[in-house]
């Protein structure tokens, strides 16, 4: 159990001598950003989602077969748009490719525009979504969560992916020590899924009961937040940098 509040703590409260510094805690609010992005694009955008990818596979399956309420089009977009988020990513996780810092400031830096991007479209957008603006949303949006992917896939902080949590769930049973396992650094993965749970529930919360533009702003805050945070928090030396 005290291993279990220790994982929690060094997430959320990384110690000076962290292997990983500051970055738990920076991904933490990128896994809340995801929650609160993808309940927006779920319930606004027609059955679609922008960060986890897998769904838009499944969702298009849906579609093929004429399951009511799933576009076949918009699923197809968030994929591709996913995907040339992705090549950004790749391509910023290459230019800076030995400082792990400047791959999250960089790749929250283009997020903060595509997020401001969205904030506009939902100031002028009605309810529901007009076809035109969920295209519009669907686009800046899934690029923005493949930028966050591919950016968070190179600075490869265990168990903090901040959009994909199946091989963080799994990892809760597989690796405990019940089962022979290293040990599940439980308290990490719960926190992990904790955070995409929160932004999720905020970001339904939201949808309901305020204006469309709420859950993008608080997302855009944050993701704001952690480009400054990651920009300033590097230091020439600091071995958490280091990719």
């Amino acid at each position: 159990m005290s291993a279990f509040f220790s994982d929690i703590r060094e997430t959320l409260v990384p110690g000076v001598d962290s292997r990983h510094g500051p970055l738990p805690t920076m991904l933490v609010l990128m896994t809340l950003v995801t929650g609160l992005v993808d309940s927006f694009s779920f319930l606004k955008l027609g059955h679609v989602f922008v960060a986890n990818s897998t769904g838009n596979i499944l969702f298009i399956g849906f579609a093929l077969a004429h399951v009511p309420g799933f576009s076949l089009t918009e699923s197809l977009l968030a994929l591709v748009t996913f995907i040339i988020g992705a090549f950004v990513g790749g391509k910023l996780s290459s230019t800076f490719a030995t400082h792990r810092d400047r791959i999250l400031s960089s790749s929250a830096s283009i997020q903060v525009v595509l997020l401001a991007v969205a904030v506009v479209l939902s100031v002028f957008s009605s309810t529901p979504v007009p076809g035109g603006y969920r295209a519009g949303f669907v686009t800046v949006l899934g690029i923005a969560m493949g930028v966050q992917n591919a950016a968070v896939r190179k600075i490869a902080v265990p168990d903090l992916t901040t959009t994909v949590l199946t091989l963080t769930i799994t990892g809760l049973g597989a690796d405990s020590t019940w089962v022979g396992g290293p040990g599940s650094r439980a308290g990490r993965r719960v926190v992990a899924i904790a955070s995409m749970l929160i932004g999720a529930v905020i970001g339904a919360v939201l949808e309901l009961h305020a204006a469309l533009y709420y859950p993008l702003i608080a997302a855009l805050l944050l993701v704001l937040i952690v480009a400054v945070w990651a920009t300033r928090a590097g230091r020439p030396g600091d071995s958490w940098t280091k990719a």
